[in-house]
């Protein structure tokens, strides 16, 4: 198709940075055909024409092992683009056109850009590009994704190749039917090509004093995980001023619209609507969009410094007994912190099953607003011994629902014939492109917030439905109703209604737990105050726990804060894995899974309790 590109490259290619420079805002995003990958498309104008870029899923072959791998193959395949550009990484060639050696086979036409050729230059490499090209028979053109400048060279390289392509010439050794001598005969074809075009400063690479430390087995892996809960804090505090400025967008205009609508009549329910959910879904999409953006600056530095590709080798062989790849500790460790910056990290991983399982797992990972209720609401009933044996008894649980996560989803998203160890070079450290990242970080923010802001308001409708009442009464909310009609239920479960409405609550958002007990228990305010506002009310702990005991037995206090660990991280968390899965059916299960297993895991908890209290 005329003005139809494509662009193929390894993960860490540089590939997204250039198909955002190229295309901007002019992007759609979906999924491929009969496949849960996803499918970015996006258009740009040079010179009066119109192109069509079609940014082809990460992957480092082309032999068909993955759904990623085949979706390229076949769409290269099909003549769906005129022109194929193939990204490798200059400063590691030897590793990077292996890419290039599959697709030789294919016959299309191509351009091959050697990105982060400021890279090489910096550790004493150099690339004859203009001998490369005479050799493969294609244009090859030095590039650097994250300047500016060199994105007209691109685009001119681009549309002159249209106009007249040109195709490798270059000859592939024939497939072999053996993996390991194709494998061979393709390195060996990468070397020849290589051999009087690449110029090395040093004849033996040394490693610097702060990667022998790094890559100790012990050292390196505390080492690691210091730098990324640094990179949280860090992420926190990018995030403190634009959440701030959330903050007050409930706090004042709540009252003039609520004052407002009143005085038009407008039915209280309706009034509720603008004034109360709307601001608060606000901030809340503000909130996550923020934090998405600290996320990605700290990611972002990490990732183009180098340090992503030591703490991926340090937690490869660990992370393989879940099916993950090491690169999946960064966002287990943002997991820590908040859900949704886990959701997001996992954007380092290198195909969609890997994404998926390791977002299933960040789910286990209790965020921060996990740690600040479930030690008020365990001082309420036990002494501070009982409850450091609770928290240890959660995290000994996070590691079993992990595991539990990695064997039920893995072998649809993970099968064990698709997985390899991970072979990679160390990345030469470099500086990182603040401009760059900052931008990407703005970009991957903002789309964040567009597409979250629709599905959190359809959940927080629903919410607001159910605990909706006209004097603010609990007992008159729906969610009163149905917790009273099935609590003979729950109760099995080891949950009254109370605290069921607790839990309900907790899904919607963790911070909401302590206000829906204190509406529940002391009628303090009510359940739309509690959960919309729960980010800036604070309960009287010591009265909660007073009025909790003369209900709550410990049992059903140590179920219930098991149940709430356990349950969906939140709707915003629930949200943030759907767009960056962009499957529905996946999030759904993954959330059902968590819903039964909080249900399950308080039923165990609260009758085994009942027996020694």
């Amino acid at each position: 198709m005329t003005g139809s590109i494509a662009l193929l490259g390894q993960p860490n290619s540089g590939k997204s940075t250039i198909y955002n420079n190229l295309t901007g805002a002019r992007q759609h995003v979906g999924n491929w055909a009969g496949k849960t990958v996803e499918k970015n498309e996006g258009t740009y104008t040079y010179n009066g024409t119109k192109y069509t870029v079609t940014d082809l899923p990460g992957s480092y072959g082309l032999s068909g092992n993955s759904d990623e791998e085949i979706i390229t193959t076949d769409f290269i395949r099909s003549g769906q683009s005129a022109l194929t550009v193939i990204l490798v990484d200059a400063s590691q060639l030897e590793r990077s056109m292996f890419m290039l050696a599959e697709f030789a086979r294919l016959d299309k036409p191509a351009v091959l850009v050697l990105n982060m050729i400021d890279v090489a230059q910096g550790i004493g490499k150099t690339v004859d590009a203009d001998a490369l090209s005479k050799k493969l028979g294609i244009p090859v053109l030095p590039f650097n994704a994250t300047d500016t400048k060199d994105y007209d060279k691109l685009k001119k390289l681009i549309a002159d190749e249209l106009k007249a392509p040109h195709k490798l010439t270059a000859v592939m050794p024939a497939e072999h039917s053996d993996i390991m001598a194709d494998s061979q005969a393709k390195f060996d074809w990468v070397s020849s090509l290589l051999s009087d075009v690449t110029k090395s400063g040093n004849a033996v690479y040394k490693m610097s004093k702060f990667d022998r430390v790094l890559t100790r087995p012990i050292l390196g892996k505390f080492i690691c995980i210091g730098v990324v809960l640094l990179a949280f804090f860090v992420a926190m505090f990018i995030m403190a001023p634009f959440m701030s400025i959330g903050k007050m967008i409930p706090i004042t205009l709540h009252d003039p619209i609520d004052d407002l609508l009143t005085g038009w009549n407008v039915h209280p329910w309706i009034a509720s609507i603008f004034s109360t959910m709307l601001p608060n879904v606000l901030f809340f999409v503000i909130s996550m969009a923020s934090f998405v953006f600290g996320v990605h600056i700290v990611f972002g530095f990490l990732e183009e410094t180098g340090f992503l590709a030591r703490a991926a080798y340090q937690f490869d062989g660990l992370l393989s007994k879940l099916g993950l790849q090491g690169k999946a500790i960064c966002p287990m460790l943002m997991g820590c912190g908040c859900t949704i910056g886990g959701a997001c990290g996992t954007r380092v991983m290198d195909n969609w099953g890997q994404r998926m399982l390791a977002m299933s797992i960040v789910w286990a990972i209790p965020c921060g607003s996990i740690w600040s209720i479930i030690p008020v609401i365990s001082g309420m009933f036990f002494t501070w011994q009982q409850t450091l044996l609770v928290l240890a008894g959660i995290l000994v649980y996070v590691v079993i629902t992990m595991i539990i996560v990695s064997k039920l989803f893995s072998k649809k998203l993970a099968p064990v014939e698709t997985r390899s160890g991970m072979i990679m070079e160390l990345p030469p450290y470099h500086k990182a492109h603040w401009k760059h990242i900052i931008k990407e970080a703005f970009f991957k923010a903002w789309d964040i917030f567009k597409r979250a802001f629709g599905t959190v308001t359809l959940v927080s409708i629903i919410f607001y439905v159910l605990s909706f009442s006209k004097d603010g009464n609990v007992e008159h909310s729906l969610l009163y109703r149905v917790g009273t009609l099935i609590e003979p239920v729950t109760r099995f479960f080891g949950m009254g209604w109370q605290t069921f409405m607790a839990f309900v609550s907790g899904a919607f958002a963790k911070e909401a737990v302590l206000g829906t007990l204190n509406a529940v228990f002391m009628e303090n305010n009510s359940l739309i105050d509690a959960a919309f506002f729960a980010k800036t009310a604070k309960a009287d702990t010591e009265m909660l726990g007073t009025a909790m005991k003369a209900v709550v037995s410990p049992a059903e206090a140590l179920a219930f804060m098991f149940a709430t660990t356990f349950n969906i991280p939140c709707v915003m968390a629930l949200s943030t894995t759907y767009k960056e899965s962009h499957s529905l059916k996946w999030t759904a299960k993954v959330a059902l899974f968590y819903i039964c297993n909080a249900l399950l895991l308080s039923c165990v908890v609260y009758h085994v309790a009942k027996l020694f209290m």
